[in-house]
Protein backbone atom coordinates (compact mmCIF):
# COMPACT_ATOMS: atom_id res chain seq x y z
CA UNK A 1 0.00 0.00 0.00
CA UNK A 2 1.36 3.42 -0.95
CA UNK A 3 2.43 5.76 1.85
CA UNK A 4 1.85 9.49 1.55
CA UNK A 5 4.22 12.24 2.61
CA UNK A 6 3.69 15.98 2.22
CA UNK A 7 6.55 18.46 2.29
CA UNK A 8 6.03 22.18 2.65
CA UNK A 9 9.15 23.77 1.21
CA UNK A 10 10.53 27.06 2.46
CA UNK A 11 13.75 28.90 1.80
CA UNK A 12 15.27 27.68 5.05
CA UNK A 13 13.20 24.68 6.07
CA UNK A 14 11.34 21.54 5.02
CA UNK A 15 8.19 20.66 6.97
CA UNK A 16 7.41 16.96 6.54
CA UNK A 17 4.09 15.28 7.27
CA UNK A 18 3.44 11.53 7.11
CA UNK A 19 -0.26 10.85 6.66
CA UNK A 20 -0.58 7.78 8.85
CA UNK A 21 -4.35 7.46 8.41
CA UNK A 22 -6.29 9.45 5.81
CA UNK A 23 -9.64 8.60 7.41
CA UNK A 24 -8.81 9.86 10.90
CA UNK A 25 -6.30 12.46 9.77
CA UNK A 26 -3.65 11.01 12.07
CA UNK A 27 -0.20 12.31 11.16
CA UNK A 28 3.42 12.44 12.22
CA UNK A 29 5.50 15.50 11.41
CA UNK A 30 9.10 16.65 11.46
CA UNK A 31 11.04 19.73 10.36
CA UNK A 32 14.47 19.73 8.69
CA UNK A 33 16.71 22.51 7.38
CA UNK A 34 16.44 22.95 3.62
CA UNK A 35 20.10 22.06 3.09
CA UNK A 36 21.57 19.41 0.81
CA UNK A 37 23.64 18.08 3.72
CA UNK A 38 20.39 17.22 5.56
CA UNK A 39 18.59 15.46 2.71
CA UNK A 40 19.89 12.02 3.72
CA UNK A 41 18.31 12.53 7.15
CA UNK A 42 15.05 13.53 5.43
CA UNK A 43 15.01 10.31 3.38
CA UNK A 44 15.92 8.19 6.42
CA UNK A 45 13.12 9.70 8.52
CA UNK A 46 10.56 9.04 5.79
CA UNK A 47 11.62 5.43 5.21
CA UNK A 48 11.91 4.67 8.94
CA UNK A 49 8.42 5.96 9.73
CA UNK A 50 6.68 4.55 6.66
CA UNK A 51 8.49 1.24 7.15
CA UNK A 52 8.59 0.46 3.43
CA UNK A 53 10.78 0.93 0.38
CA UNK A 54 11.15 4.38 -1.16
CA UNK A 55 9.40 3.17 -4.32
CA UNK A 56 6.20 2.68 -2.27
CA UNK A 57 6.25 6.24 -0.94
CA UNK A 58 4.64 9.23 -2.65
CA UNK A 59 6.05 12.62 -1.70
CA UNK A 60 3.89 15.61 -2.65
CA UNK A 61 5.38 19.11 -2.84
CA UNK A 62 4.52 22.48 -4.35
CA UNK A 63 6.76 24.34 -6.76
CA UNK A 64 8.23 27.24 -4.76
CA UNK A 65 10.59 29.28 -6.92
CA UNK A 66 13.91 27.43 -6.90
CA UNK A 67 13.81 26.23 -3.28
CA UNK A 68 12.10 22.92 -4.04
CA UNK A 69 14.43 21.84 -6.83
CA UNK A 70 17.30 20.33 -4.86
CA UNK A 71 15.06 18.16 -2.67
CA UNK A 72 12.90 16.85 -5.53
CA UNK A 73 15.99 15.80 -7.52
CA UNK A 74 17.40 14.10 -4.41
CA UNK A 75 14.18 12.22 -3.67
CA UNK A 76 13.76 11.11 -7.28
CA UNK A 77 17.35 9.85 -7.40
CA UNK A 78 16.70 7.78 -4.29
CA UNK A 79 13.64 6.05 -5.70
CA UNK A 80 10.77 8.00 -4.15
CA UNK A 81 7.66 8.77 -6.19
CA UNK A 82 7.51 12.56 -6.47
CA UNK A 83 4.40 14.58 -7.25
CA UNK A 84 4.97 18.29 -7.87
CA UNK A 85 1.53 19.81 -7.42
CA UNK A 86 0.08 22.87 -9.07
CA UNK A 87 -0.05 25.58 -6.33
CA UNK A 88 -3.44 26.86 -7.53
CA UNK A 89 -5.06 23.44 -7.47
CA UNK A 90 -3.54 22.59 -4.11
CA UNK A 91 -4.95 25.84 -2.70
CA UNK A 92 -8.46 25.00 -3.97
CA UNK A 93 -8.15 21.53 -2.44
CA UNK A 94 -7.20 23.12 0.89
CA UNK A 95 -10.21 25.45 0.72
CA UNK A 96 -12.48 22.51 -0.07
CA UNK A 97 -11.24 20.77 3.09
CA UNK A 98 -12.21 23.84 5.08
CA UNK A 99 -8.70 24.71 6.22
CA UNK A 100 -8.71 28.10 7.94
CA UNK A 101 -5.34 28.34 9.64
CA UNK A 102 -2.28 28.39 7.39
CA UNK A 103 0.98 27.14 8.87
CA UNK A 104 3.91 25.22 7.43
CA UNK A 105 2.78 22.13 9.33
CA UNK A 106 -0.83 22.38 8.13
CA UNK A 107 0.36 22.98 4.54
CA UNK A 108 2.48 19.82 4.70
CA UNK A 109 -0.54 17.84 5.92
CA UNK A 110 -2.71 19.31 3.19
CA UNK A 111 -0.15 18.31 0.53
CA UNK A 112 0.01 14.75 1.88
CA UNK A 113 -3.80 14.52 1.67
CA UNK A 114 -3.81 16.14 -1.78
CA UNK A 115 -1.34 13.56 -3.10
CA UNK A 116 -3.39 10.77 -1.54
CA UNK A 117 -6.57 12.06 -3.24
CA UNK A 118 -5.12 12.11 -6.77
CA UNK A 119 -5.45 8.38 -7.51
CA UNK A 120 -5.58 7.89 -11.31
CA UNK A 121 -5.00 11.58 -12.06
CA UNK A 122 -1.50 11.50 -10.62
CA UNK A 123 1.34 12.53 -12.94
CA UNK A 124 4.66 11.79 -11.29
CA UNK A 125 7.45 14.32 -11.62
CA UNK A 126 10.37 13.44 -13.86
CA UNK A 127 13.69 15.30 -13.95
CA UNK A 128 14.65 17.34 -16.97
CA UNK A 129 17.63 16.39 -19.09
CA UNK A 130 20.90 18.04 -18.09
CA UNK A 131 20.93 20.17 -21.25
CA UNK A 132 17.44 21.49 -20.40
CA UNK A 133 18.44 22.23 -16.81
CA UNK A 134 21.42 24.20 -18.07
CA UNK A 135 19.22 26.12 -20.51
CA UNK A 136 16.78 26.81 -17.67
CA UNK A 137 19.56 28.21 -15.47
CA UNK A 138 20.89 30.45 -18.22
CA UNK A 139 17.39 31.67 -19.10
CA UNK A 140 16.74 32.60 -15.48
CA UNK A 141 20.03 34.45 -15.30
CA UNK A 142 19.27 36.33 -18.50
CA UNK A 143 15.87 37.35 -17.16
CA UNK A 144 17.45 38.63 -13.94
CA UNK A 145 20.07 40.63 -15.83
CA UNK A 146 17.44 42.17 -18.10
CA UNK A 147 15.45 43.29 -15.03
CA UNK A 148 18.59 44.85 -13.56
CA UNK A 149 19.33 46.55 -16.88
CA UNK A 150 15.86 48.12 -17.02
CA UNK A 151 16.01 49.12 -13.36
CA UNK A 152 19.40 50.84 -13.72
CA UNK A 153 18.24 52.65 -16.86
CA UNK A 154 15.21 53.95 -14.97
CA UNK A 155 17.47 55.12 -12.16
CA UNK A 156 19.78 56.84 -14.63
CA UNK A 157 16.86 58.65 -16.25
CA UNK A 158 15.58 59.78 -12.83
CA UNK A 159 19.07 60.89 -11.75
CA UNK A 160 19.66 62.91 -14.90
CA UNK A 161 16.25 64.58 -14.52
CA UNK A 162 16.73 65.49 -10.85
CA UNK A 163 20.31 66.67 -11.31
CA UNK A 164 22.01 64.21 -8.95
CA UNK A 165 25.81 64.31 -8.72
CA UNK A 166 27.85 63.35 -11.76
CA UNK A 167 29.47 60.60 -9.69
CA UNK A 168 26.13 58.83 -9.29
CA UNK A 169 25.35 59.23 -12.99
CA UNK A 170 28.78 57.79 -13.88
CA UNK A 171 28.22 54.84 -11.53
CA UNK A 172 24.86 54.06 -13.12
CA UNK A 173 26.26 54.45 -16.65
CA UNK A 174 29.17 52.11 -15.88
CA UNK A 175 26.88 49.43 -14.44
CA UNK A 176 24.55 49.69 -17.45
CA UNK A 177 27.50 49.13 -19.81
CA UNK A 178 28.64 46.05 -17.86
CA UNK A 179 25.10 44.64 -17.75
CA UNK A 180 24.66 45.23 -21.49
CA UNK A 181 27.88 43.35 -22.28
CA UNK A 182 26.93 40.41 -20.06
CA UNK A 183 23.38 40.24 -21.48
CA UNK A 184 24.77 40.13 -25.01
CA UNK A 185 27.28 37.44 -24.02
CA UNK A 186 24.66 35.32 -22.27
CA UNK A 187 22.26 35.54 -25.23
CA UNK A 188 25.09 34.32 -27.46
CA UNK A 189 25.79 31.38 -25.12
CA UNK A 190 22.08 30.47 -24.93
CA UNK A 191 21.80 30.50 -28.72
CA UNK A 192 24.96 28.38 -28.98
CA UNK A 193 23.52 25.92 -26.43
CA UNK A 194 20.29 25.66 -28.41
CA UNK A 195 22.06 25.28 -31.75
CA UNK A 196 24.26 22.52 -30.30
CA UNK A 197 21.19 20.41 -29.56
CA UNK A 198 19.47 19.13 -32.76
CA UNK A 199 15.98 19.01 -31.20
CA UNK A 200 16.20 22.44 -29.61
CA UNK A 201 17.69 23.91 -32.77
CA UNK A 202 14.89 22.48 -34.91
CA UNK A 203 12.25 23.82 -32.50
CA UNK A 204 13.76 27.29 -32.70
CA UNK A 205 13.78 27.17 -36.51
CA UNK A 206 10.13 26.08 -36.56
CA UNK A 207 9.07 28.80 -34.14
CA UNK A 208 10.78 31.51 -36.18
CA UNK A 209 8.67 30.61 -39.22
CA UNK A 210 5.71 32.14 -37.35
CA UNK A 211 5.02 35.79 -38.11
CA UNK A 212 5.49 37.64 -34.81
CA UNK A 213 8.03 35.26 -33.28
CA UNK A 214 11.58 36.61 -33.25
CA UNK A 215 14.78 35.59 -31.48
CA UNK A 216 13.65 36.75 -28.02
CA UNK A 217 10.33 34.87 -28.00
CA UNK A 218 11.79 31.83 -29.75
CA UNK A 219 14.48 31.59 -27.08
CA UNK A 220 11.85 31.58 -24.32
CA UNK A 221 9.56 29.07 -26.02
CA UNK A 222 12.32 26.62 -26.92
CA UNK A 223 12.99 26.19 -23.21
CA UNK A 224 9.28 26.16 -22.27
CA UNK A 225 8.34 23.37 -24.70
CA UNK A 226 11.44 21.35 -23.79
CA UNK A 227 10.93 21.64 -20.04
CA UNK A 228 7.14 21.16 -19.83
CA UNK A 229 5.21 18.13 -21.03
CA UNK A 230 2.17 19.71 -22.66
CA UNK A 231 -0.35 17.50 -24.44
CA UNK A 232 -2.63 20.19 -25.85
CA UNK A 233 -2.50 23.85 -26.88
CA UNK A 234 -5.08 24.58 -24.18
CA UNK A 235 -2.67 23.31 -21.51
CA UNK A 236 0.03 25.67 -22.76
CA UNK A 237 -2.34 28.64 -22.70
CA UNK A 238 -3.45 27.74 -19.18
CA UNK A 239 0.14 27.40 -17.94
CA UNK A 240 1.13 30.81 -19.31
CA UNK A 241 -2.00 32.33 -17.74
CA UNK A 242 -3.87 33.15 -20.94
CA UNK A 243 -7.17 31.39 -20.41
CA UNK A 244 -10.25 33.61 -19.83
CA UNK A 245 -11.39 34.10 -16.25
CA UNK A 246 -15.05 35.04 -15.89
CA UNK A 247 -15.80 37.42 -13.04
CA UNK A 248 -19.46 37.20 -12.05
CA UNK A 249 -21.51 36.36 -9.01
CA UNK A 250 -25.30 36.52 -8.67
CA UNK A 251 -26.50 39.59 -10.52
CA UNK A 252 -22.99 41.03 -10.80
CA UNK A 253 -21.51 40.64 -14.27
CA UNK A 254 -17.82 41.49 -14.42
CA UNK A 255 -15.53 41.71 -17.41
CA UNK A 256 -13.78 38.53 -18.56
CA UNK A 257 -10.04 38.81 -17.94
CA UNK A 258 -6.99 36.60 -18.35
CA UNK A 259 -6.13 34.25 -15.48
CA UNK A 260 -2.49 35.48 -15.38
CA UNK A 261 -1.57 32.47 -13.27
CA UNK A 262 1.63 31.49 -15.08
CA UNK A 263 5.12 32.96 -15.50
CA UNK A 264 4.79 36.72 -15.97
CA UNK A 265 8.13 36.90 -17.79
CA UNK A 266 6.83 34.85 -20.70
CA UNK A 267 3.53 36.75 -20.76
CA UNK A 268 5.31 40.09 -20.95
CA UNK A 269 7.37 39.02 -23.95
CA UNK A 270 4.40 37.31 -25.56
CA UNK A 271 2.46 40.56 -25.24
CA UNK A 272 5.00 42.36 -27.44
CA UNK A 273 5.07 39.45 -29.88
CA UNK A 274 1.25 39.54 -30.11
CA UNK A 275 1.30 43.27 -30.91
CA UNK A 276 3.53 42.48 -33.90
CA UNK A 277 1.45 39.43 -34.84
CA UNK A 278 -1.80 41.44 -35.02
CA UNK A 279 -0.17 43.39 -37.87
CA UNK A 280 1.87 40.74 -39.68
CA UNK A 281 0.43 37.30 -38.83
CA UNK A 282 -2.59 36.51 -41.07
CA UNK A 283 -4.32 34.21 -38.58
CA UNK A 284 -3.82 36.45 -35.56
CA UNK A 285 -4.74 39.58 -37.53
CA UNK A 286 -7.95 38.00 -38.84
CA UNK A 287 -8.99 36.98 -35.32
CA UNK A 288 -8.11 40.41 -33.94
CA UNK A 289 -10.17 42.21 -36.60
CA UNK A 290 -13.13 39.89 -36.03
CA UNK A 291 -13.11 40.49 -32.26
CA UNK A 292 -12.86 44.26 -32.66
CA UNK A 293 -15.85 44.21 -35.04
CA UNK A 294 -17.73 42.13 -32.47
CA UNK A 295 -17.31 44.88 -29.90
CA UNK A 296 -14.36 43.60 -27.89
CA UNK A 297 -11.94 46.16 -26.51
CA UNK A 298 -8.44 46.38 -27.95
CA UNK A 299 -6.91 44.93 -24.80
CA UNK A 300 -9.36 41.99 -24.83
CA UNK A 301 -8.56 41.31 -28.48
CA UNK A 302 -4.86 41.50 -27.70
CA UNK A 303 -5.26 38.96 -24.89
CA UNK A 304 -6.94 36.63 -27.38
CA UNK A 305 -4.09 37.30 -29.82
CA UNK A 306 -1.56 36.21 -27.19
CA UNK A 307 -3.51 33.00 -26.65
CA UNK A 308 -3.81 32.37 -30.40
CA UNK A 309 -0.10 32.96 -30.90
CA UNK A 310 1.03 30.58 -28.14
CA UNK A 311 -1.33 27.93 -29.53
CA UNK A 312 0.17 28.33 -33.00
CA UNK A 313 3.63 27.98 -31.48
CA UNK A 314 2.65 24.77 -29.73
CA UNK A 315 1.19 23.42 -32.97
CA UNK A 316 4.31 23.86 -35.09
CA UNK A 317 6.53 22.29 -32.42
CA UNK A 318 4.19 19.37 -31.74
CA UNK A 319 3.57 18.60 -35.41
CA UNK A 320 7.18 19.35 -36.46
CA UNK A 321 6.01 21.45 -39.39
CA UNK A 322 6.63 25.05 -40.42
CA UNK A 323 3.90 27.60 -39.88
CA UNK A 324 1.33 27.86 -42.66
CA UNK A 325 -1.43 30.48 -42.28
CA UNK A 326 -4.95 29.08 -42.16
CA UNK A 327 -6.46 32.21 -43.69
CA UNK A 328 -5.69 33.71 -47.07
CA UNK A 329 -3.05 36.40 -46.72
CA UNK A 330 -4.25 39.69 -48.16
Amino acid sequence: MRKNIGIDVGKDGLDLCWLKDNETGKIKSKKFPNKITKFTEVASWIIKNCNTKSTNILVTLEATGVYHEAIVYFLHQHGFQVFLSNPGKAKKFSEALGHVHKTDKSDAKMLARYGSAQLGQLRLWKPEEQSIRELKAMSRRLSALEKDFRRENNRLEASETSGVSQRVIKSLSDVIVVLGIEIKSLKHDIDHHINSNPTLKKNKELLKTINGIGDVMARELVYLFAAKDFNTAKQVAAYVGLIPKLNESGTFKGRTTLSKSGPSRIRAKLFLAAVTATKHNPDVRAQNDRLIRAGKTKIQALGAAMRKLIQICFGVVKNRTEYRPQVIKI
